[in-house]
């Protein structure tokens, strides 16, 4: 079994073995149809057991084609509401000249709106509680990560003539560049896609010419595939013989991040398109304890500015390794994947040698981004 991937172990043979699978509809018993190899399912198909249908969603997101739609999941009443206080969001965003970066296209290409459910539910917590009380969102959630999930949304608008996305991963390690995806073992990996589900609702009527998702199912179940989306022979088969289905408004797509996707470019001429991304993140991806590192860096800068044992070590078992959760309003991923780590900006100013009121200030002000 390989304990480190690279990208010397990818082989788009092996890739097109997975991708290139039929996914056969009596293998889903309770899904109403397969297209393009996507398994399509009705909010209101035949009752039947819960856990019954969410083993289903559960295997079909692992072991099947890696996406699920169904059809007409949410009111699309409640989805109106839901755009007109989304709107108005990204109105006073645009007016207040604030420009959303974003991780696999340029900053300002799209409309975004980051920490879209926090923002949602205090300018109109009685939409939002129509809107986040769907049960088929909780139906799949569960199924893929159990209970104590948690919900985080950004806002995405794809304007005409908006370009198509890179084809990626998604978070956890579809957020790093290819070495910094190589340096974690591979059983991290095949962990990683079992942290978070991702979604997306449509807020408009979204037919292929206004570019919804493109998608490559089965391409989840490739193992060395955080190292492989970088590499351009995967990029260029991925554009050859992506799937791309139309939407309707109100209609919700959920995929395993693992999946090989990408947004679509809008080639209409008036169709702002717009999407709620749904991240839904799993209840363990906490650490047990509380720890303020920030004071921890702050009194352990002037000792490593004269330390002459191992710094790497004493900056990993103290310092925030690790880009997220942060306040993407403030601290957004523009020019990489992520933003500055709390490490990476200590390790910064030792290198430059930075004075300790410096290193203090950019410390403290990383900090205010962040929250």
């Amino acid at each position: 079994m390989t304990t480190w991937f690279s990208a010397a172990d990818c082989r788009l043979a092996d890739f097109r073995a997975l991708v290139e699978q039929e996914t056969v509809r009596a293998d889903y018993p309770h899904a109403a149809e397969v297209r393009q190899n996507v398994l399509i399912y009705e909010p209101d198909g035949p009752a039947t057991n819960r856990r019954e249908v969410q083993a289903e969603l559960a295997r079909a997101l692992l072991d099947g084609p890696g996406i699920v739609v169904f059809r007409g999941a949410f009111d699309p009443a409640v989805v109106d509401r839901a755009t007109g206080v989304f709107t108005a969001m990204i109105e006073e965003q645009k007016a207040a000249g604030v420009v959303g970066g974003d991780h696999f296209a340029k900053p300002g290409a799209n409309d975004r709106v980051w920490g879209a459910l926090d923002k949602f539910a205090l300018r109109d917590p009685a939409a939002f509680a129509d809107y986040y009380a769907n049960d088929i969102l909780a139906l799949v959630s569960s199924a893929w990560l159990g209970r104590g999930y948690q919900v985080t949304s950004q806002i995405n608008v794809v304007n005409p003539g908006g370009t198509a996305q890179v084809a990626h991963r998604d978070y956890h390690l579809g957020f790093m560049s290819r070495e910094q995806a190589e340096s974690y073992p591979a059983h991290i990996h095949r962990l990683s896609p079992a942290l978070t589900l991702q979604g997306a609702v449509a807020h408009v009527d979204m037919p292929v010419e206004t570019g919804p998702t493109l998608y490559l199912p089965h391409s989840q179940k490739y193992p060395a595939g955080y190292v492989a989306f970088h590499l351009e022979e995967f990029t260029a088969y991925f554009e050859a013989d992506y799937v791309q289905l139309p939407l309707a408004k109100g209609d919700a797509v959920f995929f395993n991040p693992a999946l090989f996707h990408g947004a679509g470019t809008n080639r209409s001429a008036d169709v702002r398109r717009m999407a709620n991304l749904l991240q839904v993140s799993s209840a363990f991806g906490r650490a047990m304890e509380t720890v303020d590192r920030t004071a921890m860096c702050r009194a352990l800068y002037p000792v490593l500015r004269g330390f002459t044992g191992n710094v790497a070590n004493v900056v990993a078992a103290a310092a925030e390794g690790y880009a997220f959760p942060t306040n993407l309003d403030r601290d957004q991923p523009i020019g990489g994947l992520a933003p500055q780590t709390q490490a990476d900006l200590l390790r910064k100013a030792l290198t430059e040698q930075w004075d300790t009121p410096q290193f203090e200030k950019a410390l403290l002000d990383q900090q205010e981004r962040r929250s």
